[in-house]
């Protein structure tokens, strides 16, 4: 049995976080919920996460700040923002940041599931050993 590809949940709305979490294992993915962006940050084992979902506010440090406090230490994450404010401001500096994706919590699922794919992808292919010739 192959394994499933593990993606985080980091918000703090614990109804939003059963339905993603359905909605990726639905998809074949292991989802792992967090509560908090202080909580994601002490999982030692950030690095097995395809991508996160994160939402920008969150009790404590916010989406924004958690994607800054990953820059600063070095960690290639992919962040993908699902949140229920729709500023263009936060917007803006999420992806300034460089997040893999920006959605609104009512988006359809379809779209979250693809921005999950293609970061999936993406770790997949930074992950790989060069090949020597």
């Amino acid at each position: 049995m192959e394994a499933m590809t593990p993606v985080a949940i980091v918000d703090d709305d614990a109804s939003l976080c059963r339905s993603i979490s359905r909605l990726l294992r639905l998809a074949g993915y292991e989802a792992c919920a967090f509560r908090s962006a202080e909580d994601f940050l002490a999982d030692t084992g950030r690095d097995r996460f395809a991508c996160a979902l994160v939402d920008i506010q969150l009790g404590g440090m916010s989406g924004l700040e958690l994607q800054r406090e990953l820059a600063e230490r070095g960690d290639t994450t992919a962040l993908i923002f699902v949140t229920a404010h729709e500023e263009p401001a936060m917007r803006a500096e999420a992806i300034d940041g460089g997040c893999a994706a920006f959605f609104s919590k009512t988006e359809d699922g379809s779209r979250i599931l693809e921005a999950v794919r293609h970061a999936a992808v993406q770790r997949t292919t930074r992950g790989r050993p060069r090949e020597e010739s």
